[in-house]
């Protein structure tokens, strides 16, 4: 008898961080690369990371992610020891970098981890400058997206 082998996300994405869309507004977006070691690859390849806490810092003009966690495979780190929630350095261009940091320094504004994905063979991640919703503006969000759904339904039976 065979294994039925897990199949490959067709759209390349590894993790989402719907977290972050429910609680921020999204301002502007950045595709960024991700330094990782060899047994943290054969995990994102098993899909086994969760980007639900995490964010980013810049620290020496260089951005880490914080917070994502990428479980280690029992079969592929025997022989390391392995950290889930270690810093991960993120690959940008300098002029990318400087907008992200002038933009952090002004009032309300914050960089999070948006999706982790392929891109070809290397890993890519997302990342967007957000300010921060308030609790009135997550409800009208709610609000919206129930009434869209409904106007789907109306529209859907009238045909």
């Amino acid at each position: 008898m065979s294994k039925a082998k897990k199949k490959p996300n067709s759209s390349g994405t590894i993790a989402l961080n719907k977290r972050a869309r429910h609680d921020y507004f999204v301002d502007q977006k950045f595709e960024a690369g991700v330094a990782l070691t060899g047994w943290e690859v054969k995990s994102l390849r098993e899909g086994k990371a969760q980007l639900v806490d995490s964010y980013v810092i810049i620290h020496q003009n260089e951005a880490y992610l914080i917070g994502a966690r990428i479980t280690p495979l029992m079969s592929a780190s025997t022989h390391v020891v392995c950290e889930p929630t270690r810093q991960r350095k993120l690959l940008l261009n300098r002029r990318e970098l400087d907008r992200i940091i002038q933009t952090i320094e002004q009032k309300g504004k914050t960089c999070a981890a948006m999706a982790l994905y392929w891109k070809g063979n290397k890993v890519k991640c997302e990342i967007a400058l957000v300010t921060g919703k308030k609790d009135h503006d997550k409800r009208d969000t709610a609000k919206e997206r129930d009434w869209a759904r409904d106007k789907e339904r109306l529209m859907k039976s009238k045909v």
